[in-house]
């Protein structure tokens, strides 16, 4: 039941993508005093100057009553060379910013009661549009209009902010060491059940009696694939559904793979354990406590998920027992079976993250939709590990900013580096040269992911870069050392 549950949570772990808001600031003035407050851009738009003395000042004129899908009821003259803010709904952002532009205004604010997201549209929208375009908050302009009034003066600028950030250390950190520690465990599990005696008399399709659960057959990792693009899709429309569905699977698989991994940290230490029996049935003491601090911290997780300051160290911590625990208990039987499943995860990436916009009505990929939520639902899916960008600490009128990276991105590559583990085992290699060369190629893909994300301006599929670094590391290896019938095939255990 456990594995099943891991596999399914595993068809939505791929859904977060690095998704960089481009956040401006919007500056309202009347006479001598102003305010600034946040707003969201898309330097695919008409792009903002970087500082507020080369922006253009516009009198802002207020027309929240109407949506502006089409320019009925306003009359051009009240519009005309100047800011127009509207209300967020009905059409999307291409069409009130060609009306907008029709009307002749110079900027167009679109005031939201959710939250903010970057304002996209099809590709070939974009050209159309020669206006600046931007999203705020309904409620700051209705503290900017109680603060001044009608007569306000609005200015758009966008500073420059530094692309390198402390927080890109931190999450390496964190991917490398979870897939060396993941890696490390899978291989001394593999050795404590050899030396235990259990044989695996199927080829691989036995499941050891601690839950692991092993996939073997390349059948099967194609319907698993399909089975993903088909969740995938489903996420996609219905999505206000079956993400209440996946946090409750979350919470369920997070509290049982922290108490797996802190569990065997204390049977590692030594750490005793007093037992006790009601009715026949023998109860851990340390058991009994550490289930009620793992089953504590995923509900006070699920309580306060949306608390930016500080429940992305609690998400972190579910999330890397998490990925430790699934790189244990769920193994690829062999080389050609890590072939097949990476191969088609990258396919499965790549395809729903740049393809797929041309099929959209609004230009944005399935991925990046239903990794933002509709309609920037308030709720997310919680698939990544998040780190607060350390330079934007200063900045408050956005809030917090993240640097964030998808489980996927860790688990996949992973179940590679913890094959590789155990195939140190099954050939008693002292070095561990397998498992120490495929960190090592993770590592460096992970350094490629991010000169790249960095260079470009953008958020990256990482398995585009960690597939081949893993999978062409794994098998020079193997090729050098004269062992690729072996590492393709796997083992029966018998060697």
């Amino acid at each position: 039941m456990e594995g099943a549950v891991k596999l399914g949570l595993l068809s939505v772990i791929f859904f977060a993508s690095q998704i960089n808001c481009q956040e401006a600031i919007l500056h309202i003035s009347s006479g001598d005093s102003y305010r600034e407050y946040c707003i969201v851009h898309n330097h695919s738009w008409t792009p903002l100057s970087e500082t507020l003395d080369d922006a253009v000042q516009y009198p802002l004129v207020n027309w929240t009553s109407t949506l502006l899908c089409n320019a009925s009821g306003i009359l051009p003259d009240l519009v005309k060379g100047k800011a127009l803010v509207v209300t967020r709904g009905e059409c999307d952002f291409s069409q009130k910013a060609l009306v907008a532009q029709s009307l002749g205004a110079k900027t167009l604010l679109i005031a939201s009661n959710e939250d903010l997201t970057t304002p996209s549209a099809n590709d070939s929208e974009y050209a159309k549009v020669n206006i600046s375009l931007a999203l705020m908050r309904y409620r700051d302009f209705l503290e900017a209009r109680q603060a001044f009034g009608e007569g306000m003066q609005v200015k758009l600028y966008a500073p420059p902010y530094s692309k390198i950030d402390p927080s890109i250390a931190v999450i390496l950190l964190i991917a490398v060491v979870t897939v060396t520690l993941g890696g490390y465990w899978s291989g001394a599990y593999e050795r404590d059940r050899l030396n235990s005696g259990v044989a695996d008399t199927e080829g691989g399709d036995n499941k050891a009696d601690s839950g692991q659960l092993s996939l073997y057959s390349p059948l099967k990792v194609v319907i698993f694939v399909a089975m993903m693009c088909g969740m995938l899709v489903l996420m996609y429309y219905f999505y206000y559904v079956l993400v209440y569905i996946i946090i409750a699977i979350f919470c369920l698989a997070s509290a049982s793979a922290l108490f797996s991994c802190i569990d065997a940290v204390l049977e590692k230490i030594g750490c005793g354990t007093l037992s006790f029996s009601v009715r026949n049935w023998n109860f851990s003491v340390r058991s009994i406590l550490l289930a009620a601090v793992c089953i504590s911290i995923t509900v006070v997780w699920a309580v306060y998920r949306n608390e930016d300051r500080w429940i992305w160290i609690l998400q972190d911590l579910l999330g890397i027992a998490f990925c430790l625990n699934f790189m244990k208990t769920i193994s690829l039987s062999n080389f050609k079976i890590c072939v097949i499943l990476l191969s088609l995860l990258l396919v499965y990436d790549v395809f729903f993250v740049f393809i797929t916009p041309f099929f959209t009505k609004n230009g944005v990929s399935i991925m990046v939709q239903v990794a933002l939520g509709p309609d920037a639902s308030g709720e997310k899916l919680p698939v990544v590990m998040r780190v607060p960008r350390f330079s934007a600490w200063a900045q408050n009128l956005c809030g917090m900013q993240f640097s964030i990276l998808g489980y996927g991105d860790i688990i996949v590559p992973g179940l590679l580096v913890a094959y590789c583990s155990r195939f140190d085992v099954w050939i008693k290699s002292s070095k561990k040269i397998y498992f120490v060369s495929c960190c090592i190629a993770y590592l460096l893909g992970m350094l490629l992911t991010f000169a790249v994300m960095l260079l470009s301006g953008m958020g990256q599929p990482a398995l585009l870069y960690l597939v081949p670094f893993t999978v062409i590391t794994s098998a020079v290896v193997a090729g050098c050392r004269g062992e690729m019938k072996m590492f393709w095939a796997g083992t029966t255990y018998e060697s």
